[in-house]
């Protein structure tokens, strides 16, 4: 759903293009109506299709899918209404977050903080459960965190502490009650004991090896001193106490320059083959000219 909200991004400047003369200027119809329109129809049509996860979930053989959720969070007490709130997980969200916050202007985001060094390590292990890599190397590894947590770091300043929780993976593992206790009072929801229940085998885990090394002599070192700063200082630091206008026109700054760059990038593929024909043929040019002069002589 991030590219989906940079797409939804370039339709609404097509559509606003000529002012009154395109649809959305002529009815007055701004960028983020549009947006949360989009995202409302998301958030229905995910909250229809549960009982179809549900079902196949219920079917999932836990050898086959390591990753696959327990059934006790799927579990509804009687009298209770079914649950009207779903998350997703995808780790590359943490790149979108503008562009989320945009289509789902209610969302609630939860930074889930992890040391970076088994971050690393589970990275360059993901092949292990998955058949597929996160990261070809060492250093694409520490670039990758750096990068989402960067990111997740600014949105913890853009949004403040209503928007944007930082939940510490140590402490979900060495005191899940009270670590999911304060997570639940974010989300304003009810905690539940049978919350706990999931936790007690590990899960979405890419279980590396305890004598795995993961040094890569071509790594760059300042890379990794960078990666261990940022996790040190907040590690360290406490999360922001309120949210920051100069740090939301930055992370505004940012999608609308992704927004520019994805629009544009058809037509600068084609100028560039059509660049590329250029000089093939002054190549060939050349080539004959030269051809044509050894001849001669």
């Amino acid at each position: 759903m991030g590219d989906f909200a940079i797409n939804a991004a370039i339709s609404y400047q097509i559509g606003a293009a000529r002012d009154n003369r395109s649809i959305l200027s002529a009815m007055d119809i701004h960028r983020e109506e549009f947006f949360a329109s989009f995202g409302q129809s998301i958030n229905d049509l995910i909250l229809s299709h549960r009982k179809d996860l549900e079902r196949k979930r219920s079917g999932y053989a836990a050898p086959a899918v390591p990753n696959a959720v327990p059934a006790a969070s799927m579990t509804v007490e009687p009298g209770v209404n079914r649950k009207a709130r779903w998350v997703d997980g995808t780790p590359e969200y943490s790149l979108h977050i503008y562009g989320l916050r945009k289509l789902f202007p209610q969302a609630l985001f939860i930074h889930i903080f992890r040391d970076v060094t088994s971050v690393v390590r589970s990275m360059l292990n993901f092949h292990r459960v998955a058949g597929s890599s996160v990261a070809a190397n060492e250093q694409e590894a520490y670039n990758y965190w750096f990068r989402s947590v960067s990111s997740c770091l600014l949105a913890e300043l853009a949004y403040g502490p209503g928007v944007v929780f930082r939940l510490r993976y140590s402490d979900v593992v060495t005191k899940p009650e009270p670590a999911l206790r304060s997570l639940f009072d974010f989300l304003e929801e009810p905690y539940a004991a049978k919350c706990l229940e999931p936790l007690a085998r590990r899960i979405n885990s890419s279980n590396v090896p305890a004598d795995f090394e993961a040094d890569d002599p071509a790594t760059d070192p300042t890379v990794i001193e960078k990666a261990n700063a940022t996790w040190i200082e907040v590690e360290k630091g406490p999360q922001p106490s309120q949210g920051s206008l100069a740090a939301t026109e930055e992370m505004e700054a940012a999608f609308d320059e992704r927004v520019r760059y994805v629009a544009t990038l058809d037509t600068e593929y084609y100028k560039a083959l059509q660049e590329i024909t250029r000089l093939h043929g002054q190549y060939q040019q050349e080539i004959t000219r030269l051809q044509n002069a050894k001849r001669e002589r």
